[in-house]
């Protein structure tokens, strides 16, 4: 996820993993909200001291992943078609399963009509 925010907690995890203290929690979900964006339209950026999206509507577990390559991997989440309808989704997030964010994007608003599927992918890259 390209201009994405790496939480402090995500990066702790990864180095306490790395050292043997405590296992890595995998990655089991996708977060959307609607505070990514201000009433001009202007992104707001996540702080990496944050473990929330500015403003969360809905978690959901990934329908899966695909390994990319040795240094990425993508995750998808589809979002069915009564799922946020109506709503304007301007950030999203990975967590794992300890319930925490990972990685959190916010992105110019993208409407969600009611009689659609909408599919997100986010890429998780070292």
């Amino acid at each position: 996820m390209a201009g994405t925010t790496v939480t402090t907690k995500a990066k702790k995890k990864m180095l306490y993993a790395r050292a043997g203290i405590a296992p890595l929690p995998k990655i089991v979900g996708m977060a959307f909200g609607t505070g990514g964006v201000n009433d001009a339209g202007t992104i707001i950026p996540h702080s990496a001291d944050q473990n929330a999206l500015h403003k969360e509507v809905l978690r959901k577990q990934v329908d899966g992943y695909e390994v990319v390559s040795d240094t990425k991997v993508r995750y998808s989440c589809t979002l069915t078609a009564d799922e946020l309808a109506g709503v304007y989704i301007s950030e999203c997030g990975l967590y794992d399963a300890d319930g925490d964010m990972v990685a959190m994007k916010s992105f110019m608003k993208k409407g969600k009509d009611g009689d659609m599927e909408a599919v997100f992918e986010c890429e998780d890259m070292f």
